[in-house]
């Protein structure tokens, strides 16, 4: 009989650490046990660059997550990012020997070895092997085609890699935390779970999350995975711009970033000036609002033209869907008009509808990455009771 089951999803990233214990139930819903968050040093674009300080961010987000959940937590299922991490396609052909008519297991084995050994370098370690189709004499299958009669096997896969010590580095630093990890998985994959359902990837879906370093991104066609990687920009550098431009601290740019901050490009909601109090409630300082408009514009364009450019030739125009926008970065006013702009397409905040839990704020889009952790649990459970090949297809290398 099944029995609901209790998993727990660990974010390290550039602005926050998220600790975030959810549980799954029988009926496949997900409820939010506790939440556990802290303001996270020691990390710069994606990336650990400090190990006392991060450790001691992960220890505060994972005493409020036991607090409030009352669950103690000995596993986590990880993500991580990074502009290092990289996808690419990669098609694994085999040609059934000429007394042979009907695909056996060794034959789609042999064409599933060839799809995954895709040319990486050296300092490179696998993430992910992701099926995304079969094809038997070039008509595609959804389903194994174990058993099929034809000539020619075709199996494609995303195959998902990165640099082998930076991968290493973030998971030395959470076991050091005395924690086990139960796997890994490169953040849109995560983040993907909790925003997009089976409908809007089959559709076409475009998942963009712009966190404080990182811009990620994964982009879902007939239903496959068919592009993702990380742009080591975020919203910490809008804030570095807005600093640079005005000389105020960063902290005191962080707020009139979220503030003030419009990035549609309407001229109407340029208009005027914004006055900078100092801590006695003076004014210190004004800058015209078109100017500050106009700096995040730029910084978030050139952003999701990047996404845009790393897509696949022709793409675009098959997201039936839309595009998908989650990271605490995605609050910004505005935002939606700027992918519209770019992409053409209708844009939609990240959000799931079979979520619950006492927690207020479990939907805010900054929280994706780590409930979509929990949806990679529940999904990873499901593979390892039916055992198919290559859903997440995780080849983690360094054990638990």
């Amino acid at each position: 009989m099944a029995r609901a089951k209790i998993h727990v999803g660990l974010e390290i990233g550039t602005s926050k650490i998220c600790v975030l214990v959810g549980e799954v139930k029988v009926d496949g819903s997900i409820k939010i046990l506790g939440l556990g968050t802290s303001k996270s040093v020691g990390v710069r674009k994606g990336e650990i660059c400090d190990f006392v300080d991060i450790k001691a961010c992960i220890r505060d987000a994972l005493v409020k997550a036991e607090d409030t959940s009352d669950v103690e937590i000995g596993s986590v299922y990880l993500s991580i990012s990074g502009g290092h991490i990289c996808g690419v396609n990669n098609t694994g052909t085999y040609r059934l020997p000429d007394n042979e008519k009907q695909i056996r297991r060794e034959h789609l084995d042999e064409a599933i070895e060839i799809a995954k050994n895709v040319d990486i370098s050296p300092e490179h370690e696998y993430l992910h092997h992701i099926l995304r189709s079969y094809r038997v004499d070039g008509f595609e299958h959804t389903s194994s085609p174990v058993g099929l009669f034809g000539k020619t096997l075709e199996v494609d896969f995303h195959v998902i890699s990165g640099i082998r010590t930076r991968m290493q580095n973030c998971i030395k630093c959470v076991r050091e935390m005395h924690l086990d990890i139960d796997d890994i998985a490169f953040a849109p994959i995560a983040t993907a779970q909790f925003a997009l359902d089976r409908a809007a990837r089959e559709r076409g879906a475009l998942l963009i999350d712009i966190g404080g370093g990182t811009t990620d991104y994964a982009l879902y066609l007939a239903g496959s995975l068919v592009a993702s990687g990380c742009i080591p920009v975020g919203g910490e550098h809008i804030t570095n711009d807005i600093h640079l431009l005005t000389g105020l601290p960063f902290s005191k740019a962080e707020t009139i970033k979220i503030k003030e901050g419009d990035v549609s490009g309407e001229q109407s909601r340029s208009v005027g000036v914004i006055k900078i109090m100092d801590e006695k409630g003076f004014s210190q300082q004004e800058i015209k609002r078109e100017t500050l408009n106009e700096v995040i514009r730029q910084r978030l364009l050139e952003t999701l033209q990047l996404v845009y450019k790393r897509l696949p030739p022709g793409s675009i125009e098959l997201i039936g869907t839309g595009v998908f926008l989650s990271g605490g970065t995605s609050s910004m006013r505005g935002l939606s008009e700027l992918t519209h702009q770019i992409f053409g397409r209708d844009i939609y905040r990240a959000q799931a509808a079979e979520i619950s839990g006492v927690q207020a704020n479990f939907k805010d889009p900054q929280f994706a990455t780590a409930i979509g952790l929990i949806r990679y649990a529940q999904l990873a459970d499901i593979e390892k009771q039916n055992k198919p090949r290559g859903f997440f297809g995780r080849f983690w290398p360094f054990g638990k």
